[in-house]
């Protein structure tokens, strides 16, 4: 018997690994990408004291782009790089959520990177 292979729980597993190496400080936050089939939602946290200092997604306002694909990951990449900077922050360590670094994730760090975060 074949049995199908559970995606995100092989994501989760990626996202465990990465996540035991890097963590978000104060002065260089974590930058936590989420994507699901409809919205993609973007985090700067800072692990230590466990606060989220800025957020984007494709649900907010200024997003005109309302799906998960490409153009709305440049849009949300960008508002992302300007909600941080507005709150001084300027270096982040980028987490790609288990998510292959293609597509939708690159471009939203191509974008946020344009924006003006540094990682």
């Amino acid at each position: 018997m074949v049995k199908k292979i559970d995606r995100n729980a092989e994501r989760i597993r990626r996202h465990k690994r990465v996540r035991r190496k890097i963590s978000g400080t104060a002065e260089c936050p974590r930058l936590c990408v989420f994507r699901s089939n409809n919205n993609i939602y973007v985090q700067v946290i800072d692990d230590v004291k466990g606060n989220t200092l800025a957020q984007a997604s494709t649900l907010d306002k200024e997003v005109k782009t309302k799906h998960a694909n490409k153009e709305a990951a440049k849009e949300v990449g960008s508002l992302i790089a300007k909600r941080a900077l507005e709150k001084n922050i300027k270096t982040v360590v980028f987490d790609r959520g288990g998510y292959i670094y293609h597509g939708v994730v690159k471009e939203l760090a191509d974008a946020a990177r344009e924006g003006g975060l540094e990682f």
